[in-house]
């Protein structure tokens, strides 16, 4: 039997291209190379020939990414029609609200009628989440849309565990530049953890990044002007000051060096608060290593709710404690550890905080692991043992492997 001849093409190089079009393609290549011959490109000409050899053209966000959306859509009408297999991965909701930093610009785009019609336009879409595939089925009524979850690979560097160990508990988040209103939720429970265990503990916020630009209109010219974003106007800058209770649990000195900006050393070990700096996408996770209890807090939106649950799953292989807001798409692995009225499920692998009680029930999960630190290992385990398998990258590309055959037939 002849190979199936995919071409596979990631918008980027970076956390979406790797974890839904890279780390796939290239462990199904190098694991099944009997059934399938697997080219990733990250740019695509717009050219007929380009595709003569495939059988099957798999992309996230577009196919060739310096052309129009237009052209993309009859791209994909020109492979139907030659009896390729499109394929779209989609892990986001097509519209974001009104709270992402990106609703505006995307409302007056034309974007979401673009995504729409692209997922019209193809023979298969493949998402994160069972949640997000009834959404779209309930919304347009899809019969081809096919679950493959975000995955970790167990070899690679970045996703051995080597814990840097310390005498306090640590609590971090770490994410992106689109959370502030999740972040947001926070805000009391690091507040009074900090007035009751101050020495005890220690905040970790993990992704620190001061890249970006804002555009500037001048109300008399209309000319607009694009500029770097000063430090105190980014959203880390916003997420520190949850985080060190508006830097009132710092010192002077510690106070000076965060408000300097540099990425330099400096000895934070010990402190209430540590920030680390962003990294490239294949060291990230190495930031799992700096704290013992990781923390998911989570806005409820059908934006939000269609998201892949990849912080559970990553906070499982790191065997971390979770404290998670109790909303999908967390609700698909997580368990609560404590029962509605205070009750201990030993079935739990996470603490869930109910979205009508943001303004304690951080809090009072924070302070139920300092106080039992060796419920933090015990959840650890159990939420290890709830993804190691259904999550890992093998058991994740046996399942693709085996969609790619089903479809080519």
């Amino acid at each position: 039997m002849s190979k199936i001849r995919i071409l596979a093409i990631p918008p980027d190089i970076h956390g979406v291209g790797k974890f839904r079009i890279t780390n796939p393609y290239t462990y199904i290549q190098e694991n099944y190379p009997d059934d399938f011959h697997i080219d990733i490109k990250l740019s695509v000409e717009d050219k007929d020939e380009e595709f003569n050899d495939y059988d099957i053209v798999v992309f996230h966000t577009f196919i060739h990414d310096k052309v129009s959306p237009e052209r993309n859509l009859e791209r994909i009408k020109w492979l139907n029609e030659k009896g390729k297999i499109t394929i779209v991965d989609f892990d986001d909701y097509w519209e974001p609200d009104m709270r992402h930093p990106m609703f505006a610009q995307v409302k007056s785009s034309g974007i979401v009628k673009m995504k729409i019609d692209l997922l019209k336009s193809v023979k298969y879409i493949t998402v994160t989440t069972p949640i997000f595939r009834n959404t779209m089925y309930k919304k347009f009524g899809f019969n081809n849309i096919y679950v493959f979850p975000n995955a970790i690979d167990e070899n690679e560097p970045q996703f051995k565990p080597a814990l840097i160990p310390s005498n306090k508990i640590r609590f971090a988040w770490l994410g992106g530049s689109s959370h502030l209103s999740d972040i947001e939720l926070l805000t009391n429970g690091i507040s009074q953890i900090y007035n009751t265990y101050k020495d005890k503990v220690q905040f970790v916020l993990c992704g620190y990044d001061l890249r970006g630009n804002v555009t500037e209109i001048n109300k008399q010219t209309k000319e607009k002007k694009t500029r770097p974003l000063k430090p105190e106007e980014t959203v880390w800058f916003k997420y520190e000051k949850i985080f060190t209770n508006n830097y009132t649990v710092l010192d002077k000195e510690y106070i000076n060096f965060l408000k300097a900006f540099k990425e330099v050393e400096f000895d934070d070990y010990d402190k209430p608060y540590r920030r680390r700096w962003t990294k490239e996408i294949s060291k990230y996770a190495t930031n799992y290593n700096y704290f013992d209890v990781s923390l998911a807090p989570l806005f409820p939106s059908i934006f939000s709710s269609n998201k892949s649950q990849l912080k559970a799953i990553e906070a499982g292989f790191f065997k971390k404690a979770l404290i998670a807001s109790e909303t999908d798409p967390y609700t698909l692995d997580l368990i609560s550890a404590i029962d509605f009225g205070g009750g201990f499920n030993p079935k739990g692998n996470s603490l869930l905080v109910s979205p009508s009680k943001n303004h304690k029930q951080w809090f009072q999960h924070m302070k139920r692991l300092v106080d039992n630190p060796s419920m933090i290992e015990d959840l650890g385990n159990k939420l290890y043992e709830t993804v190691k398998d259904k999550y890992s990258l093998k058991k994740v590309c046996e399942d693709r492997s085996q969609f790619l055959k089903l479809i080519n037939k």
